[in-house]
């Protein structure tokens, strides 16, 4: 499986572990490099965002619909393979639910989940298309195709991004978006939940106040889950490497890992 890696690698090393990015449905390895790979690099990490199968220049657009997560978490173990050293993993949205599928078999250096999928799943978000869209709901299904949940830019905002964020940005971000899979659908309903109890690995949780997707005490669960206290971006929506006040997110994210490298 040829897979999309971009990478940033910074004039003075500060970090010695590389720091791999994993993007959630609907997306690919884009919306790391829109400032976040760069802003990484210039703080003096390794930074790489891998685009999982099916999605951005990766091969196997044409089986997507049929990919599982466990699917993915082999992307991101073989996008990790060709790094410098097991890299830190950060995962957004079902890229968190990726990173704690992998985790539960091989350990990281760190993790990062950042409005991530809970332990529970998608039961509430879905539940919620249902009862608000149900139109959409049913083409979902009957097509077996997650498209009309973001087919249109107002459906972007509606998901990923608050009002501050500008609509031509918007229109920008929705022209990237694409198909996701079914098969990865129904694993975050119920076939493929994470089991945090196999997870060892140190990690940093992530939320959005105003995430409709993944709510605060979703993001709680979550932290609850692995040990941790979670740590709240209170004006931000889903798409937290996007959104105005991205920067924050980063640094934090930063700030973290170089504590503990410090501590250890």
């Amino acid at each position: 499986m040829t897979l999309e890696l971009i990478s940033r690698e910074p004039q003075q090393l500060r970090y010695p572990r590389p720091v791999l990015f994993v993007h959630g449905a609907w997306h690919g390895a884009w919306c790391w490099d829109r400032g976040f790979l760069d802003r990484f690099a210039r703080n003096g990490f390794s930074a790489h965002a891998v685009s999982l199968r099916g999605h951005g220049a990766s091969a196997g657009r044409s089986r997507l619909r049929w990919n599982t997560l466990s699917d993915y978490a082999d992307d991101v173990a073989e996008a990790a393979s060709h790094l410098s050293a097991p890299p830190v993993l950060v995962g957004h949205s079902m890229g968190g639910a990726t990173v704690q599928k992998l985790l539960e078999r091989a350990a990281a250096p760190a993790a990062v989940l950042m409005a991530s999928m809970p332990p529970s799943g998608v039961w509430r978000v879905a539940l919620d298309i249902l009862r608000h869209r149900p139109v959409a709901f049913a083409r979902m299904n009957l097509r077996m195709s997650l498209m009309p949940v973001v087919e249109t830019p107002a459906l972007v905002r509606r998901a990923f991004f608050s009002d501050a964020m500008p609509d031509a940005q918007v229109a920008d971000y929705a022209a990237c978006m694409q198909d996701e899979s079914y098969r990865a659908f129904l694993g975050m309903l119920a076939l493929e939940l994470p089991r945090p109890k196999r997870v060892s690995t140190p990690m940093l949780v992530i939320g959005a106040g105003q995430d409709t997707i993944f709510l605060p005490a979703q993001v709680a669960e979550t932290a609850r889950a692995y040990g941790t206290e979670p740590v709240m971006f209170p004006d931000m929506a889903h798409d937290m490497m996007l959104e105005p006040g991205w920067e924050a997110v980063a640094d934090r994210i930063m700030a973290w890992l170089e504590a503990r490298e410090a501590a250890a």
